[in-house]
């Protein structure tokens, strides 16, 4: 995120009192692991939505440990509390060695309409000053060495047992045609994006996606963390392993867990794409994976869109995306059928993300 976006969204007011982080509810207390002691509790980290902190404690055993707690407020934040911890757990039981460990979800005793999410505390790396990254919210990015690789294997290991695409609560990722709702509700109407939107839902998408599941071919739903950008992925201090949180997991097509680095504003972008493709193939036809790619990240510009009123550059990156795409699929997949001489009798079952 850009340093104008970052002033433009902080200088407003978290919609949760800070006081729901000046003490240990003990709703918290009871959700933590059997014998431990709570120490203290303070502002830690940060999020639009929600307060966010670290419970100082000791185990059971007396050793020291920590965890990080956000706290949400009313149906909407429960809602977002419960979905967190289920996503997590989900990308913890496959890889654990580079998710954080979510611990609890629940409701606070002491006020009403009040929900946390608990998870162990890690101490992350700050930015390589040489990287630019000086500003002390920024966290270090896991190396492109270690970490494409990484991501590849969660791919890898997380096939849906069901075969289904998706995720069974909702872990406010949102579809492309919601996100295209919440942008215009944020930045109002427009006459050539709506015609876009037109375009790229009934041109771009079948051109891009029917592909995967025709001529023969067949694409299997894998576990994404569904937002992995710089913000959400840093290092471990203590270990110097990557570690990945704040996730909208669902079962997908494993190219569109690399959309955020198909845009160049992210700290990670073609290098790690070019890391990841030498541990997990391309889905064919390969001919496509860069468009593929520019439309998963339309995604990801409009929904940034959609959280900065008046701050219209991510609109208009995704119209020139848009442009681009609607130009080149013009025709869209009954062109791509003619060109192949595919019958029209073929069975065609589309990917749902």
């Amino acid at each position: 995120m850009t340093d104008v976006t970052e002033k433009f969204v902080w200088s407003g007011e978290i919609p949760v009192p800070a006081r729901l982080i000046q003490y240990i509810d003990e709703g918290v207390r009871q959700s933590l692991p059997p014998g431990t002691v709570c120490h203290g509790i303070s502002q830690s980290g940060g999020s639009y939505w929600a307060q966010t902190a670290k419970i100082d404690a000791t185990g059971s055993e007396g050793q020291e440990t920590a965890f990080f707690i956000k706290v949400h407020q009313f149906e909407h934040g429960k809602n977002m509390a419960s979905s967190e911890f289920e996503a997590m757990k989900t990308l913890y039981n496959v890889m654990p060695e580079m998710v954080v460990e979510p611990v609890a979800w629940g409701a606070y005793v002491e006020e009403p309409d009040t929900y946390f999410f608990v998870c162990r505390f890690y101490d992350l790396m700050l930015g390589d000053s040489n990287r630019g990254d000086t500003d002390k919210k920024s966290n270090k990015i896991p190396d492109v060495s270690v970490f494409p690789a990484l991501v590849a294997e969660l791919h890898k290991r997380g096939e849906s047992k069901t075969r289904e695409f998706g995720f069974p609560l909702t872990t406010y990722g949102g579809r492309l045609g919601t996100v295209f709702d919440a942008e215009e509700k944020t930045q109002g109407p427009d006459e050539e994006l709506t015609r876009l939107r037109e375009g790229i839902m009934t041109k771009v998408i079948p051109r891009l996606l029917r592909p995967l599941e025709t001529e023969g071919r067949t694409l299997t739903a894998r576990l994404v963390h569904g937002d992995l950008w710089d913000g959400n992925a840093s290092v471990d201090v203590n270990t110097g392993r990557p570690v990945i949180f704040d996730p909208t997991t669902l079962y997908a097509h494993n190219e569109y867990e690399m959309a955020p680095w198909w845009l160049p504003r992210h700290k990670m972008t073609g290098a790690y794409i070019s890391e990841y493709i030498k541990h997990f193939q391309v889905s064919e036809p390969a001919e496509d994976f860069k468009d593929r790619g520019a439309l998963y990240g339309l995604r990801f510009d409009l929904h940034s869109s959609s959280l900065y009123p008046r701050f219209l550059m991510f609109r208009e990156t995704a119209m020139e995306t848009m442009r681009n795409l609607l130009m080149k699929y013009l025709h869209g997949y009954e062109g791509y059928r003619l060109e192949k001489g595919i019958s029209t009798s073929e069975k065609i079952v589309s990917p749902s993300d």
